[in-house]
């Protein structure tokens, strides 16, 4: 059983697509954090072509984002001040990568480009784990080593601005850099970012911890959002059919990754998502340097199959 993708035009299982929803949705649920970064890549595997991935990733981190956040903004845990900087260079951002994202694909390396931005990326994310797990696994014992420094550019640059929810006066520089940069990240890859996020208000802005999930994911549902409609006026990209299936398996998926993911331990978590990550982004590597089995089609004279 197949059903037909209006935009992607291309017929898929539907299994299958509710199938990557449920993983991306689990390892959402399981891990605690956003799994666009995932979602769009295995969707490019499954044969989607990159510019309706893209789309697809961004909706469906938009609306996962939107379940997260009403508890959040309920129980005041996030900094709105903060978050409206951050969220309105993210929006620039996400409209200059559009622009670099249709300019690509008007060049043909759309793809090629999405493609190679995700083994770099998820190679970074999956390495990263994988080392500060076993560096917190060994150092267990002294819980002195796991302190991290925190950086001080925030009260060192110009243009401070006070922000009371966080206690803060700071640049307004670094959230500034920051959201824009994720916002590109949002247009060209579509992730929501909050796996990059996360660390830099704690490490970059200083922001408390307890305000950190919040502000994210206000600024993931914000951006997610933006992209998915900005790419899909000017590029099109936006499959209704195939999101809806993405969004209902995630949903799902979520839900059992909480399940599980309070019955085993933090770092192995971390240490099973780094591997993962390590073995898709292998697969993507390797399909850049795989020759195509049939280089060249061919049709009829007159056009027929």
């Amino acid at each position: 059983m197949e059903i037909y993708l209006p935009i992607a035009e291309m017929a898929v299982s539907p299994w299958l697509m509710l199938g990557i929803g449920l993983i991306v949705g689990g390892v959402s649920g399981l891990f605690g954090i956003g799994g666009g970064f995932l979602l769009t890549p295995l969707l490019i595997l499954s044969g989607i072509p990159a510019p309706i991935a893209v789309v697809s990733g961004a909706s469906v981190s938009a609306a996962a984002s939107m379940s997260s956040f009403i508890p959040q903004w309920e129980k005041r845990a996030l900094d709105l001040r903060l978050g409206l900087i951050m969220v309105t260079a993210g929006v620039m951002g996400v409209t200059l990568g559009s622009i670099i994202f249709r300019w690509l694909s008007m060049l043909g390396f759309a793809e090629l480009v999405v493609r190679v931005s995700y083994v770099l990326l998820l190679g970074f994310i999956g390495t990263s784990l994988l080392s500060e797990s076993l560096k917190t696994m060994r150092n267990a014992k002294n819980p002195k080593i796991l302190k991290r420094s925190k950086s001080n550019i925030g009260y060192l640059l110009p243009f401070k601005m006070r922000f009371p929810r966080s206690k803060l006066y700071i640049s307004i520089l670094p959230p500034v850099i920051i959201g824009f940069v994720i916002g590109i990240l949002s247009a060209i890859m579509g992730v929501g970012g909050g796996f990059l996020l996360v660390p830099a208000l704690i490490y970059i802005v200083n922001m408390p911890p307890s305000l950190v999930v919040g502000t994210s994911i206000f600024q993931v549902l914000i951006l997610a959002s933006t992209t998915a409609f900005m790419q899909s006026t000017s590029n099109g990209g936006l499959d209704v059919v195939l999101s809806s299936i993405l969004i209902i398996g995630a949903v799902i998926g979520a839900q059992v990754g909480l399940f599980f993911g309070r019955k085993l331990c933090g770092e192995q978590l971390r240490i099973l998502l780094g591997l993962v990550i390590i073995a898709l982004t292998m697969v993507l590597a390797l399909e850049l340097f795989l020759t195509p089995k049939d280089i060249y089609t061919t049709s009829s004279a007159g056009g027929g199959l």
